[in-house]
């Protein structure tokens, strides 16, 4: 445990110069998982412009190809990392090929170009969250305040 909280402490910043960790996240070849690499940079970042793209062999993750299996990674956007804290950085990413076509995973291009239209960049977006839940009584399995006869009808019909 103290190597672990070594490494969670390392002090990036004794070479003078101000560096940070930005760990860049990608979704996988399944497209239900994530990837992540990190990388030492000078820092701090605030504008994912401002970071160098990278790549990763796309063969290993089912995103390319063996004989052409370079993928590169678009900084998107940028959030703080609560693991490492301080300056570091989650770096979230779109892949593309080198020629600079999107990946089959890379479903954020579309809806880029979709969310960015005039037509739907005018709208005002309407978000409702929903919270469902049960109270179960605390003798037996049966939500709160049903009648217990309830419980010994038979099925409908």
């Amino acid at each position: 445990m103290s190597l672990l909280s070594d490494l969670i402490n390392l002090n990036l910043s004794e070479s003078g110069t101000k560096k940070i960790i930005a760990e860049y996240i990608w979704i996988g070849g399944s497209g239900m998982d994530i990837r992540s690499k990190a990388r030492t940079i000078s820092g701090p970042v605030s504008d994912p412009s401002k970071l160098p793209k990278w790549n990763y062999d796309g063969s290993s993750t089912g995103q390319a190809p063996g004989e052409d299996s370079e993928v590169i990674l678009y900084p998107q956007a940028i959030f703080k990392d609560p693991f490492r804290r301080g300056e570091n950085i989650l770096v979230i990413c779109d892949a593309y090929t080198p020629a600079g076509e999107p990946i089959p995973t890379n479903k954020r291009h579309n809806a880029a170009k979709i969310f960015s239209h005039p037509d739907v960049a005018s709208e005002e977006p309407w978000y409702g969250i929903e919270q469902e839940y049960t109270l179960l009584q605390k003798d037996i399995n049966w939500p709160l305040g049903w009648a217990n006869w309830v419980a010994t009808l038979g099925p409908q019909g």
